[in-house]
């Protein structure tokens, strides 16, 4: 099942990614699935004539899980950490599909990272890895931007990846997918940058929200960003970086200077 949040330029609304007679389309809910269920009512619109989103605005909070792939804390000149590494991004900094990623004036060195972003769906702590998946709403794509010359210089990670703009979410939740060995690739431009697989990850999806959840709250709607793979690199102003995750979809954003 897909659930995305959209616009046809009215108050946002909640759907599910389907077809209607063989078009593409989005069968609204009524209220946020998240908290009242799946509720169809009735109404459908073809896909074409909606504004995708970010399929979920996270009410507390993003957790980052930093060098979560063998290969990728190497190109960092960074140790493969052994015990998971985490961050929290503001949900201030999401972004959906579409939505223009801001170069601030602050950062001259501005970079992608394509993720596989977990939603939460129920209040939950001290969650035991053998029924994490319960506590899974779904799966999303994500690109954690990062100002990777702010990340050196103040020696913490709050400013290079909390700007707005910085983590874009999309294009809808998948809530029935086997994340354990799928696709995670982004795009910049026409050249493929990044190309790994879930399976590399160090820490597994259930060990990771067992983790977290041992010191703090997880709260409907939070989501986890797992780590990205090798590749990671600079973008510019004018360029579109595109994050694709097998089994869920494209996530497409371009880089704008910010005012």
């Amino acid at each position: 099942m897909r659930i995305a949040r959209f616009t046809t330029d009215e108050d946002p609304r909640f759907g599910l990614i389907g077809d209607d007679d063989g078009t593409p389309a989005v069968a609204v809910l009524s209220g946020d699935p998240l908290y009242a269920g799946i509720n169809l009512t009735g109404e459908k619109i073809p896909l074409d004539e909606v504004r995708l989103l970010a399929p979920v605005l996270p009410r507390s909070k993003v957790i980052g899980i930093g060098r979560n792939y063998a290969a990728h804390a190497p190109e960092l000149d960074h140790d493969v950490p052994e015990e998971p590494l985490v961050f929290l991004k503001p949900n201030t900094a999401v972004i959906g599909p579409g939505d223009p990623i801001l170069y601030p004036s602050q950062t001259s060195d501005l970079h992608y990272e394509g993720e596989l972003a977990v939603v939460i769906g129920r209040i939950c702590r001290d969650v035991p890895a053998e029924t994490a998946p319960k506590v899974v709403y779904g799966y999303t794509v994500g690109n954690d931007v990062t100002a990777r010359d702010l990340q050196r210089s103040d020696n913490q990670w709050a400013r290079a990846k909390g700007f707005d703009s910085f983590c874009p979410l999309g294009p809808w939740i998948e809530t029935n997918l086997d994340v354990d060995d799928i696709a995670v690739t982004t795009t910049l431009g026409d050249e493929v940058r990044q190309d790994g697989r879930t399976s590399d990850m160090i820490f597994k999806i259930p060990d990771l929200i067992a983790y977290v959840s041992s010191f703090m709250t997880l709260l409907p709607g939070d989501v986890i960003l797992t780590g990205t793979p090798e590749g990671v690199g600079p973008m510019q102003a004018g360029d579109e970086v595109s994050v694709t995750i097998e089994g869920i979809g494209t996530l497409a954003n371009r880089v704008v200077d910010r005012d």
